[in-house]
């Protein structure tokens, strides 16, 4: 009786693990788009409605060859700029792989990057080689600078800055913040770009408008109810893991990414994350 019983059982395992894969792929390798408008009174009048496509800890991840089932997701999505917010390169991958991807990209508007922490634990010469890279496929890197970006008779900062565990004499953010208010305008809105999601505190102190950055990878995994379950260092229910949160002026959106974190490679209920922020001026924003 036993006998007659082990290929049903041998059939329900392989069944099983069939649904497992499944699910783990759908989890870790579709992707998702999520659109949140980001609303300030001091956002000038001709930046109502800027998109913003923000692609964050992407760790060399690809969906479809050389991402094209990513491009167009961002194609589809009409961004007017391009975020790229740390952690685009992997240690385990050669960053020259993303290069299709890149330009691809720059075809659809511009592009701008700030490194993560993964950008810095490349060897040297190999992350000299993807910084090159990003130059020749067109991608404009903020390294602790700023950029004003034009839209009609309006103007805003774009600013970013590079990871922490970037050079230890680096400018730092009071210094940026400071040759902003001398060079461009003192009363200027800014919207930076950063890798780190726990800084929302310094960055409403200097001033900043709106910040979008990521890191967090959603907590890897999500309970419903309880948001994420790891932080970066594996600390539990860790704080600011995704979506956006305010402090005073200051707006932080924190994307969920798209990778996994070391030692935690899979996502679950947290599936990859495309997002598309949509700035909009206080008194024009849809209910």
């Amino acid at each position: 009786m036993k006998r007659k019983n082990r290929p049903v059982r041998r059939l329900c395992a392989a069944g099983l693990i069939a649904v497992l894969a499944a699910v783990g792929w759908y989890e870790n390798y579709t992707v998702r788009v999520l659109e949140q408008p980001i609303v300030s009174a001091r956002l000038p009048e001709g930046f109502d409605g800027f998109r913003i496509a923000q692609i964050s800890d992407l760790h060399a991840r690809e969906f479809g060859k050389d991402n094209e089932r990513l491009v167009e997701l961002v194609r589809a999505a009409k961004p007017d700029l391009i975020a790229l917010t740390g952690d685009l390169a992997d240690e385990r991958r050669d960053p020259a792989e993303l290069a299709p991807f890149l330009r691809a990209l720059c075809a659809i508007a511009p592009v701008y990057f700030v490194t993560g922490n993964h950008e810095w634990v490349l060897p040297k010469k190999t992350r000299q080689a993807m910084l090159k890279m990003l130059d020749e496929c067109g991608v404009k890197r903020l390294r602790n600078d700023f950029v004003t970006l034009p839209r009609g008779s309006d103007s805003i900062v774009l600013a970013g800055v590079d990871d922490p565990n970037g050079p230890a004499d680096q400018k730092t953010p009071a210094q940026l913040f400071g040759e902003i208010r001398e060079e461009a305008d003192e009363d200027a809105f800014i919207l930076l770009l950063a890798h780190r999601n726990d800084e929302l505190a310094r960055w409403a102190h200097l001033g900043a408008d709106v910040v979008l950055c990521g890191h967090a990878h959603g907590g890897v995994v999500r309970l419903p109810g309880l948001g994420g379950v790891f932080g970066t260092h594996y600390e539990l229910f860790p704080d600011c893991d995704a979506g956006l949160y305010t402090r005073g002026n200051t707006s932080m959106y924190v994307s969920p990414g798209f990778g996994g974190i070391r030692g935690l490679p899979l996502r679950f209920c947290n599936r990859p994350a495309l997002c598309i922020l949509e700035l909009r001026r206080e008194n024009t924003a849809k209910p």
